[in-house]
């Protein structure tokens, strides 16, 4: 790489940090402060650094508009879709892939199992908010006001005996799926299906997709199933490190080494 245009990537965490002056990014960069602000003119010539009326730098908003106009292009159904094959190549079960649209919550992208009984879903089509594992996980990021507003607006139908009741034992899920950054639906939409769902992080440090992993009892019992979760939480972090541009992910849930189904 040329040394100018590492020293001037070098230059923008620094900024990130905020506003700074020519000698603390000389010093940082260990460079002399003629060349430290000749690469300062640069960016601010180029609208990635802007020079304050107190004679210090901060990023420019030139920075700002090419990061949003890179995440609004972004699609993650692309990015994740080599991970889902893989996962399912890996286990044979059914993938998904789902976003959290206004008060719905749909399957984007999908992979289906290698043995006969399929799971009947579609891209495209909502799924059940109270019960689906993917709708918990996303539903679960939602800030504390807006998870209680939704639990109180939408409906509880009882699929199965082991449905979501009502609001409260709503929130009490999302809670715990705050906490432990996976989330179950254990034949809560369907007796013999049993499904297993991990939040994938965006840029920002939000849940920006779930993705899961599906199966009837017939082929993987719960504890089958949940033998699979730190297999399903290495791939959303992949997805998620990835979709952020190669990065870390920020706040990746860690899979208990015991996991228990959620009641």
């Amino acid at each position: 790489m040329s040394q100018s245009v590492e020293r001037a990537l070098r230059i923008l965490p620094v900024l990130a940090a905020g506003p700074a002056g020519l000698g603390e990014v000389a010093e940082e960069l260990a460079v002399h402060k003629s060349t430290a602000l000749r690469l300062l003119r640069t960016l601010h010539e180029h609208g990635y650094a802007y020079r304050q009326g107190d004679g210090r730098y901060r990023l420019g908003a030139r920075l700002f508009a090419l990061a949003a106009e890179a995440v609004e292009n972004l699609d993650v159904r692309e990015v994740a879709h080599p991970h889902l094959v893989e996962l399912n190549r890996a286990t044979g079960h059914t993938v998904h892939l789902a976003l959290h649209q206004d008060d719905e919550v749909v399957y984007v992208d999908k992979v289906d199992s290698r043995y006969p009984v399929r799971m009947y879903s579609r891209i495209g089509r909502p799924v059940p908010l109270t019960v689906a594992a993917v709708a918990k996980v996303l539903l679960a990021d939602l800030p504390e006001a807006e998870r209680r507003a939704l639990a109180e607006r939408i409906d509880y139908p009882r699929h199965t005996a082991r449905s979501t009741p009502d609001a409260a034992a709503f929130l009490r899920e999302l809670a715990l799926v705050r906490e432990q950054g996976w989330a179950t639906d254990l034949g809560g939409h369907e007796e013999s299906l049993n499904c297993l769902a991990a939040p994938v992080y965006g840029p920002h440090g939000r849940v920006a997709a779930a993705m899961s992993l599906s199966a009837p009892t017939v082929v993987a019992d719960a504890d089958g199933l949940l033998d699979l979760l730190p297999l399903l939480v290495r791939t959303a972090d992949a997805i998620g490190r990835d979709y952020a541009g190669g990065g870390p992910a920020p706040t990746t849930p860690t899979a208990p080494t015991a996991p228990t189904p959620m009641p």
